[in-house]
C-alpha cells in the first residue's frame, strides 16, 4: 500500500500538473514530457535538496500499475471507440494488433539481444520482455496535434485503433513471458506450449469479458440512468478484469478490452447524445488522471545512471524499435491495399504510420511493474524510458513538421 506521505505527494503533483496545464498547452509542448520532467524534479528536490523520504517503494508499482491504472486505460478506450470506423478498416487494425505486434516483438527482441551482445547479463528471455514491453504503441501524444492540424480521418483512426488493441495484446504477451522468466522453464519444447497458453487466456478473457459486457448492458437498459450507466460500467472494468485474472486464469486486460467493446456496441441503441457525452466525459477524466500518474511515476523512478550506465542499452532499443516499426508498416501496407481495393493508404500515410508508432503510457506502465528478483530488470527499464523519451522529444514534436512537409492533410 501507498504511504500517506506517497498519497500526499502524487496528491501535490496531481494539483500542480492541473495548474500548469494551461501554460504547457500555449508552449505546444507534449504534457507527458512535462509531467515526466515534474515526476523527476520534484523527487530530486523532495530527497536530496530536503531529505524528504516521499514514501514511494518499488513494491507498490505493480499493484498500483497492474490492478488500478490498467483497467481504467483499457476500458476507456474500448468504450470511446468509434465501432462503425473501426467496421471498415478492422483487416489492418487487427493485423496491426495481433500477429503484426507479435513479429514487431520478435524483431525488436532479437535487435536488443544481439545488439546488446551479453548472453549471461542479458539472455534471450530479457530480450523477449523487451520485446513484449516495447510493442505496444500509444499514439495519445500525437493524436491532438493530429486532429487540430486536419490530418487524414483513416490515419487517425488506424494509429488510435491499433493503440487499443495492440496495448491489450501487449500485456498478455508480456504476462506470458514473465511467467517464463519467473519460472525459469524457458526451455525450447516449452515455448509450443506458451503459444498454446497466450491463445487460451486471450480467448478465454475475451469471453469472459463478452459475459460482463452484456451483463452490463442488460442492467443499464432496465436502470435508464447517467449515473447508473458510470456506476455500471466502473465496475464492469474491474469485474472483468478480477473475474479473468484472478478466478478463471484469463486475461483480465482482454477481459476488459472485451467488456467495453461489447457495452459499446449493445448501448448504441439506448443511449442518447446526452447521456453518451457524459459519459465518455467522466472515462476521459478518469483515464487522464491514470495517464498522468503513469507519466510521474516514471519521472520519479528515472535515474541519471540510466543515462550514464544504459545509454548504449537505450540507443539499441531505439533504433530497433524504429526499425521493426517500419519493416511490418513498409512490409504488410501494399498487401492490404491489394485486399482492401478502395481507399488504399498511400506511401505518405505509411511514413506517418510509421513515424507515429510512438510508445507511452503501457510501456512506461509494464517497465514499472517489473519484478526485481529478475537480474536484468533495471536493464530493461532503462531501454524502455530511453525508447518513450526519445518518442516523446523527437517524434512527437516532429509529427506536425513531417505532415506539413509531406502536404497531409483530410482527403488526402
Amino acid at each position: 500500500m501507498l504511504s500517506v506521505n506517497a498519497f500526499l505527494f502524487f496528491m501535490l503533483l496531481l494539483l500542480v500538473a492541473a495548474l500548469l496545464a494551461p501554460f504547457i498547452e500555449k508552449l505546444k509542448v507534449p504534457f507527458s514530457i512535462f509531467l515526466i520532467i515534474l515526476g523527476f524534479g520534484s523527487s530530486e528536490i523532495a530527497t536530496r535538496s530536503f531529505d524528504i523520504d516521499i514514501g514511494i517503494n518499488w513494491e507498490n508499482f505493480r499493484p498500483l500499475i497492474i490492478h488500478f491504472i490498467l483497467p481504467i486505460l483499457i476500458f476507456q478506450a474500448a468504450i470511446m471507440t468509434d465501432i462503425r470506423s473501426l467496421k471498415e478498416n478492422i483487416l489492418p487494425v487487427f493485423m496491426l494488433a495481433l500477429p503484426l505486434l507479435l513479429v514487431s516483438a520478435c524483431i525488436i527482441a532479437i535487435g536488443v539481444y544481439y545488439g546488446i551482445d551479453h548472453s549471461a547479463g542479458f539472455p534471450w528471455i530479457a530480450a523477449l520482455l523487451t520485446g513484449a514491453i516495447l510493442s505496444a504503441t500509444d499514439p495519445s501524444a500525437i493524436l491532438v496535434m493530429l486532429r487540430k492540424y486536419g490530418a487524414p480521418r483513416r490515419l487517425i483512426l488506424l494509429l488510435e485503433s491499433e493503440g487499443l488493441f495492440n496495448d491489450a495484446t501487449s500485456i498478455v504477451l508480456f504476462s506470458i513471458i514473465l511467467t517464463v522468466a519467473l519460472t525459469g522453464t524457458e526451455q525450447g519444447n516449452n515455448w509450443m506450449t506458451a503459444v498454446i497458453r497466450f491463445l487460451s487466456i486471450f480467448c478465454g478473457g475475451i469471453a469472459a469479458g463478452f459475459v460482463i459486457g452484456v451483463a452490463a448492458h442488460l442492467i443499464i437498459r432496465i436502470y435508464d440512468s447517467e449515473y447508473t450507466h458510470i456506476l455500471v460500467t466502473i465496475i464492469s472494468a474491474y469485474s472483468a478484469f478480477i473475474l479473468a485474472q484472478d478466478f478463471l486464469n484469463f486475461s483480465g486486460v482482454m477481459a476488459v478490452l472485451s467488456a467495453g467493446l461489447t457495452v459499446r456496441i449493445l448501448n448504441r441503441q439506448i443511449e442518447t447524445r446526452q447521456s453518451q457525452k457524459f459519459v465518455d466525459d467522466y472515462w476521459k477524466f478518469t483515464a487522464s488522471v491514470a495517464e498522468t500518474l503513469i507519466f510521474l511515476l516514471a519521472g520519479i523512478s528515472i535515474t541519471l545512471s540510466m543515462f550514464t550506465n544504459q545509454w548504449l542499452a537505450m540507443l539499441i532499443g531505439i533504433a530497433v524499435c524504429i526499425v521493426a516499426r517500419a519493416l511490418i508498416i513498409f512490409g504488410s501496407f501494399p498487401l492490404f491495399n491489394l485486399v482492401s481495393g478502395a481507399n488504399p493508404i498511400t506511401m505518405k500515410q505509411q511514413l506517418v504510420l510509421t513515424w507515429g508508432g510512438v510508445r507511452g503510457t503501457i510501456t512506461l506502465a509494464l517497465a514499472l511493474s517489473l519484478p526485481l528478483s529478475l537480474d536484468y530488470w533495471y536493464t530493461i527499464q532503462s531501454i524502455a524510458y530511453g525508447v518513450v523519451l526519445f518518442t516523446l522529444f523527437v517524434q512527437s514534436t516532429t509529427m506536425i513538421p513531417l505532415i506539413k512537409k509531406l502536404k497531409l492533410t483530410d482527403g488526402h
